[in-house]
């Protein structure tokens, strides 16, 4: 395989997908076997489960829990091949693409670099705040958790303990909403246990979203149940509101309220992630790149963009799709059979996508669920997120991994995981060794 990426010719057309996540994983798995050579290019050697990342950020499971190697998902795959590198450029006019180990040569490419956080501009919001696309994001959020909670145990000054007891998410999305929720858990089960000098009602959690309601993008059944049951936990939530400033001390709002607090984290948008060589005319709300029917870049024959980096602008979605993990999984299966339909010079397909439903979990018997037309709240919608993003993981073993520690966590409403095995700096925004 080394000749694929040293740039030589297999003889068969080489499909480079760009991105390791579930759109690109989809893409590689659905052209095993097929008459291509095909290299995965990630600047990470493992696949991400990014809907239990702030399960990490608060220590109820462990890191290498939602992350996978890639090298072992393709395990078994002749035509395939993956190299960790950083891509820096797209080299359209002559079929390549730019990274850290060199060029490669692509006859068909595949953008799936996903999305990263997006603070509309705010450097300061930027600077300050934690965000959580990533795993080290979610470990850096759970020892800046920890490490304050260390020093309002210890500090004899009321306004700085309450500073550092004092929790904002900002963005009432599912993420935004199920870390809220996690929060307020966390307060009610694990601090007094702990922190014995603490009290639940010391530790406040406040969820800070611009649109009217909770989880927009779900039934109103859906966001009027997570807002009371966000409500009945103790979060202390502001719709249809902006966050204006955060110098690392206060938060302001625009709707007067000021906020000191040492614990921001931001969940309020994303954009597009992807490297130099996309035309900016073709870049779109979002910073998505455009595409036709098929997920093919506009102005390119043989160039594709899936999941959440496009925005397949269709009379049916006028606006792109959501930036949800179905959506990329079910792009990479499309177009990996419309790859082999433009190798063998036959017929493509357009997209269509079939949404499953949506999920979101609150807390501890609490989530919504919205499968088509049916739309449940509570323990029944609980049970239905507990195994779907079960089964949801890559590989047996995490899998065995997460179901273990949510029923040890279930019954003991209590979490091993709260190791402080790296300190965040707040004023460098860096983690650092904990002192030996």
């Amino acid at each position: 395989m080394a000749d694929m990426f040293l740039g030589k010719s297999s003889g068969k057309p080489r499909v480079v997908i760009i991105g390791g996540g579930f759109g690109g994983v989809n893409v590689g798995r659905h052209l095993r076997n097929e008459d291509v050579d095909v290299v995965m290019i990630d600047k990470h050697n493992y696949h991400t489960f990014q809907p239990l990342l702030y399960q990490v950020a608060i220590g109820a499971i462990e890191a290498d829990a939602i992350g996978f190697p890639i090298r072992r998902i393709f395990t078994g795959f002749k035509n395939f091949a993956f190299h960790m590198a950083e891509v820096q450029k797209i080299n359209a006019e002559t079929n390549s693409i730019s990274t850290s180990l060199g060029d490669i040569h692509y006859d068909y490419l595949v953008i799936a670099t996903g999305a990263n956080t997006n603070y509309f501009g705010n450097k300061e919001i930027e600077h300050f705040t934690m965000p959580m696309k990533n795993i080290p994001e979610a470990l850096n959020i759970r020892s800046a958790v920890l490490q304050n909670l260390e020093k309002a145990a210890v500090t004899a000054d009321k306004a700085e303990r309450d500073a550092l007891l004092t929790f904002v998410v900002v963005g009432g999305g599912p993420t935004g909403a199920e870390l809220s929720g996690a929060l307020a858990e966390m307060r009610t089960n694990m601090l007094c246990k702990d922190f014995p000098d603490l009290r639940p009602e010391d530790m406040k959690v406040y969820l800070a979203e611009g649109k009217p309601k909770l989880i927009a993008a779900m039934s109103e059944q859906a966001s009027v149940k997570a807002k009371e049951f966000l409500t009945d936990m103790g979060v202390i939530i502001y719709n249809d509101v902006h966050v204006t400033s955060y110098n690392g001390d206060e938060l302001k709002i625009d709707n007067g309220v000021t906020v000191r607090t040492k614990n921001v984290f931001w969940a309020a948008g994303v954009k597009g992630e992807m490297p130099e060589g996309i035309p900016q005319d073709i870049i779109v709300r979002g910073a998505r790149i455009q595409t036709d029917e098929i997920s093919r870049v506009k102005g390119f024959q043989n160039v594709f963009a899936i999941g959440d980096v496009a925005a397949m602008i269709t009379p049916d979605s006028p606006e792109g799709h959501p930036g949800v993990a179905p959506v990329a999984i079910q792009q990479g299966a499309h177009l990996a059979k419309n790859i082999i339909n433009l190798v063998k010079g036959q017929k493509t397909e357009p997209f269509k996508y079939h949404d499953k439903g949506s999920l979101a979990t609150i807390g501890r018997n609490k989530a919504v669920a919205d499968l088509g037309k049916l739309h449940f709240q509570g323990f029944f919608a609980w049970l239905i997120w507990l195994f779907v993003h079960v089964m949801s993981l890559a590989g047996f073993s995490n899998k065995l991994v997460v179901f273990c520690n949510w029923v040890i966590n279930y019954f003991t409403k209590n979490t091993d995981n709260r190791l402080i095995i790296r300190y965040f700096n707040k004023e460098t925004m860096m983690t650092e060794p904990v002192a030996k």
